[in-house]
């Protein structure tokens, strides 16, 4: 019943609560960015949803435009904004339009999805969150089998329930506190997936 009924409810709910409340929030850091970064302020990319359907992720810019690796784009400014996490409250917006969930597997890039294993797969069964276990767990230091596995687990029957994601979202709420997990040791994010050992194994 909760995750037929009460999780999309429960996302319409907090999602439009929190865009009420963070709304002075929201506009102080789109301002942030207009100044630091310049425009557009807003950064939109097609991701994989649920089902695999492609949608159009929204957050706000933290590199600047240009040619480059990410670790050449990525500012001070931009850098910091990715360790509050407040570039991904925009993301608000996909969850209130049914795109995402408030918790779930963190939404990918659509060319990931041919590089997954039938088990890593599962993950595309639910929407994509804000929160989730792999950002519980530790956001991008998190290893992508390790992550994808997680994933994998949240959307294996009996899917998700309203103590896991409570779980997930308190979770994730203290790995953002600590400032842990920003990026991937040795890369400015996190490295791109093109499959793991696991997943050529099993395709």
């Amino acid at each position: 019943m909760y995750d037929r009924f009460g999780k999309r409810a429960l996302d319409v709910a907090g999602a439009g609560l929190a865009l009420v409340m963070l709304a002075p929030l929201l506009l102080l850091v789109a301002l942030a960015v207009a100044l630091a970064l310049g425009r557009p302020v807003l950064f939109r990319q097609e991701r994989a949803g649920r089902g695999g359907v492609p949608f159009t992720l929204i957050k706000f810019r933290s590199m600047r435009d240009g040619p480059g690796e990410d670790a050449e784009r990525l500012t001070r400014f931009g850098r910091a904004l990715r360790a509050s996490a407040l570039d991904e409250l925009p993301q608000l917006l996909n969850v209130l339009r049914g795109e995402m969930s408030l918790v779930g597997p963190r939404p990918l890039p659509m060319a990931y999805t041919a590089c997954y294993s039938p088990r890593q797969r599962l993950r595309l069964a639910v929407r994509p969150g804000l929160a989730g276990v792999a950002q519980a767990a530790g956001r991008n230091g998190v290893p992508w089998e390790d992550r994808l596995e997680l994933d994998a687990c949240y959307a294996a029957a009996p899917g998700p329930t309203l103590v896991r994601d409570l779980r997930a979202l308190l979770g994730t709420a203290m790995i953002l506190l600590k400032r842990k997990g920003v990026s991937a040791p040795g890369h400015a994010t996190m490295p791109a997936f093109g499959g793991s050992a696991i997943s050529r194994r099993e395709n």
